[in-house]
């Protein structure tokens, strides 16, 4: 991943100096269990525990052997000596580079854990904020009925605690490692090392394996990294609609001194949420590579090795990016809730024609005649008519079946919001401070 999207803590998961650690750990962990039962001698330990392995060293060797491990294995044995031949012992490659990505994705899942903890913090927090904040819903784009503000952003926030479970379903697959050999029957070392080694690591040992841990576990994992990118494209894409010039009801934070155009200074563009639904176009095809790196020959081939060396780091770190990214525009989005109410009041009252059609039908009309008369009226409406209330208020159809106080009442938006605070009571967002104590924005005229 490029630098401009790599943020400094996942930046450290992935760098080359942090993969050959991980590699390091678990042939020093083996040659531990190895010594407990006596196959390496006391005498090698001190030097096997304090082996570093030299990156340009490493490097070198590299080019000339064309194997990354046995170049990981040489450099690291020059800083041994002889006790270096204890060192890999009955070990195939991938026990070490698999279980170490392991380590390595089981580390940068949790930072992700954090990044989206806090991120249902603060969408939780807002949503409470905006309980109340009017607005029209909108489907296919066309206003539909009333809603808050409050309301949308607590859909979210159960969509990013569903994101949480999956997560953590998906970081208990991946902790896993193996130590089984060249083709998984443990011809080289016993299944008893295995689980010891695993259990130092701080990963579960994988019950059956080839050569490799399968890739079943990674591409859950990137499915699911690719599952969180599309809910924050789902957000960014949300907020670009409303910020755009024609709605204005939120608007992405512009600091002082931002500049949205070269050409054109009045522009307060949403350019941090273009960026999230971007890069969440990455992270789906990162998720399809992985699923296709699944199907290998027999008990391995290494078609996977090289997508692996991409799509693993960058999934994580583009993923890393959109959560703070998306975090801080959510913090300090800013809201416009006059805006919001004369959106919903610009419809000439077509937004409560269903409240109509119900007191219509419950007065004893058929329904598709009530959905004609009430339909009829909205198309005048629209067509620049009186509006929907006016036009019901002539229609002695209406009028001899709905008085017109009651008829009024139908348009009061509040009647279509009274059990908004049951779906929050569900969440557990029913008092300022469940989900966070920071403040919220003001919202602005």
């Amino acid at each position: 991943m490029i630098e401009r999207y790599t943020l400094p803590e996942m930046g450290a998961i992935w760098n080359e100096r942090r993969k050959i650690d991980e590699w390091l750990a678990v042939e020093k962990a083996v040659c531990e269990a190895w010594h407990r039962r006596g196959r390496i001698p006391d005498s090698a330990m001190p030097a096997i525990r304090a082996a570093t392995c030299d990156l340009d060293r490493m490097r070198e060797i590299e080019r000339e052997v064309d194997h990354d491990v046995i170049a990981f294995l040489r450099a690291t044995g020059e800083s041994i000596g002889p006790d270096a031949r204890f060192v890999h012992m009955g070990l195939t490659s991938t026990d070490v580079v698999d279980t170490a990505l392991s380590r390595q994705m089981a580390a940068a899942a949790t930072l992700i854990q954090r990044r989206l903890a806090e991120l249902t913090t603060i969408v939780g927090r807002q949503a409470i904020a905006h309980r109340e904040t009017l607005m029209i819903g909108r489907t296919h784009g066309m206003h539909a009925e009333p809603t808050t503000f409050g309301m949308k952003l607590a859909v979210w926030y159960d969509e990013l605690r569903r994101q949480q479970r999956r997560l953590a379903l998906a970081k208990e697959d991946i902790a896993a490692g193996k130590i089984s050999g060249a083709v998984g029957t443990h011809a080289h070392v016993p299944p008893d090392l295995e689980e010891e080694v695993c259990r130092d690591l701080g990963l579960a040992v994988a019950p059956a394996s080839t050569q490799i841990l399968q890739r079943d576990r990674h591409a859950f994992l990137l499915a699911v990294l690719a599952g969180i990118g599309g809910t924050l494209e789902k957000f960014a894409t949300e907020i670009r609609h409303l910020q755009r010039s024609e709605v204005g009801e939120a608007e992405e934070p512009f600091d002082p001194g931002n500049q949205g155009s070269s050409a054109m200074p009045h522009k307060r563009n949403p350019h941090a949420s273009e960026r999230v639904a971007g890069l969440a176009r990455l992270l789906r095809g990162y998720a399809l590579t992985a699923a296709e790196n699944n199907a290998l020959w027999h008990e391995r081939d290494i078609s996977h090795s090289s997508t692996e060396r991409v799509i693993i780091p960058d999934a994580f770190i583009t993923l890393d990016f959109m959560l703070h990214e998306m975090a801080d525009i959510l913090d300090r989005l800013v809201v416009y809730p006059k805006r919001m109410r004369r959106n919903l009041e610009a419809s000439q009252g077509l937004i409560y024609s269903q409240p109509v059609l119900l007191a219509l039908v419950d007065a004893g009309l058929g329904r598709q005649e009530a959905y004609a008369i009430v339909q009829a009226h909205a198309r005048q409406a629209l067509d620049g008519g009186p509006a929907l209330l006016d036009g019901l208020l002539g229609d002695e159809r209406v009028t001899s079946r709905i008085g017109p106080e009651r008829l009024a009442e139908l348009f009061d938006p509040a009647r279509q919001l009274t059990h908004i605070d049951a779906v929050f009571a569900r969440l557990g967002l029913e008092e300022e401070g469940a989900v966070g104590s920071a403040p919220s924005p003001t919202p602005r005229d």
